[in-house]
């Protein structure tokens, strides 16, 4: 048996998959090539760079197991593959603190601007009465999406003295100190919003949502690009309705949408919310431990 690692993985999990007498190969192959080349392969593993669409399940005739090393599989075609046989494994968990971290490090970004006065600095300025911020105590938090990393950012947010509200379709009861509330509210009451739901088909927060919330509000989007609107949220930048937006995701990445990226008023990270070496050292770890159990069956 072999396993494609096409997006990489830590060193422990390819030396689980490897004791199991299993082979790998460590290469990314772009869409024309993995399709000539998935046909030697029982198992392909991607992160977030590698597209496993039907075309690609059609050519993998000896395909037993499409694995995922994070939460999100919008980038395979899992409804698809299940049709033809075969499972799509994931690490829904492994990176949830992870993730969680970066939303509240984009809020302390944007509080104290800390990504203005790192530039301006570099720049051998001395803008000290340029920079009040604000505190996070006291101010109100609004999560979108109460799966397990909107519960970890919610615990990590109470813990610096913030107020948190959210809403999710899903779940009805918590047993953290988080106040469960219709959308309307999460967007009218809210002083930061962070979002964490997983793809949509259309956008979460677009300038309908936007129009609702308070102004000078934070926009924190750690998810998946495409949750919020780009252009919506760039005219409320530069309106002033969003103060300011922490965003470690995009609709198209590498993104392209610089008038966004380079908005004075911005955090940006490149989809780093995994990138930890804890996260990855669980990601690797969980993802081929399943691998190993799904090709040994």
């Amino acid at each position: 048996m072999k396993v494609l690692i096409a997006d990489g993985l830590s060193a422990r999990g390819q030396e689980i998959i490897k004791n199991a007498g299993i082979d790998i190969l460590n290469k990314h192959y772009e869409l024309e090539d993995l399709i000539k080349n998935i046909p030697g392969f029982d198992c392909v593993l991607v992160r977030s760079a590698t597209k496993i669409p039907k075309e690609v399940i059609d050519a993998g005739v000896n395909l037993k197991v499409i694995a995922r090393g994070g939460a999100g599989i919008d980038n395979i075609d899992h409804v698809y593959a299940k049709s033809k046989g075969i499972p799509t494994l994931n690490t829904p968990a492994a990176n949830s603190a992870s993730v969680a971290e970066l939303a509240i490090a984009h809020m302390f970004a944007l509080s104290r601007f800390l990504h203005q006065s790192n530039i301006s600095m570099r720049e051998e300025k001395w803008d000290k009465k340029k920079y009040k911020g604000i505190e996070l105590a006291g101010k109100t938090l609004g999560i979108l999406g109460f799966g397990k990393i909107g519960q970890l950012t919610a615990q990590k947010a109470l813990g610096l003295g913030m107020k948190v509200i959210a809403y999710d379709p899903f779940v009805k009861e918590t047993n953290l100190d988080v106040t469960l509330v219709a959308l309307d509210i999460v967007l009218s009451d809210s002083d930061f919003v962070s979002l964490h739901v997983p793809k949509q088909d259309k956008p979460v927060i677009g300038a309908t949502e936007i129009a609702k919330m308070k102004d000078g509000v934070y926009l924190i989007n750690c998810a998946r690009g495409g949750v919020v609107d780009e252009t919506a949220l760039l005219d409320a930048l530069n309106s002033g309705k969003v103060a300011g937006a922490g965003i470690d995701v995009y609709i198209k990445e590498p993104t392209d949408n610089f008038a966004l990226t380079s908005h004075p008023n911005v955090s940006v990270t490149p989809h780093v919310g995994a990138s930890t070496v804890e996260a990855q050292e669980r990601v690797g770890s969980e993802i081929a431990e399943k691998i190993v159990k799904a090709l040994k069956e």
